[in-house]
């Protein structure tokens, strides 16, 4: 496909055609598998949700998103994403506890050099 013959009608027929040379696969993934994908889209939704609370906060959001808006909700949205990323982290079988350790050293002694 050309780019002057690319319309979204276009895009849609193309891809359409190519699904199964580009589809994953996931009757193969094991029902582990699932559970760890499946979190991580939570995870990636309840970060969009704390998203749209900054927009709200910095009033970046329409005017009825706004007039909706309630900041007791950007603390549950902070929890959320702690509780789902804790479930996540259960799923694939990381110790939290070490991975924010780990991180933290690294942020202190490598990161704040690249400040200097």
């Amino acid at each position: 496909m050309d780019n002057r013959s690319l319309t979204l009608k276009n895009l849609q027929k193309e891809l359409k055609s190519k699904e199964s040379e580009l589809r994953i696969p996931f009757k193969t993934l094991t029902k582990k598998e699932k559970d760890i994908l499946a979190k991580t889209v939570k995870l990636t939704e309840e970060v969009g949700e704390l998203a749209n609370d900054i927009l709200s906060i910095l009033s970046l959001q329409r005017k009825s998103k706004l007039n909706k808006f309630d900041k007791k909700n950007l603390y549950e949205e902070f929890g959320d994403i702690i509780l789902a990323t804790v479930m996540l982290a259960n799923a694939a079988r990381v110790d939290i506890s070490r991975a924010v350790k780990d991180k933290l050293k690294k942020l202190i002694t490598e990161y704040a050099k690249d400040r200097d």
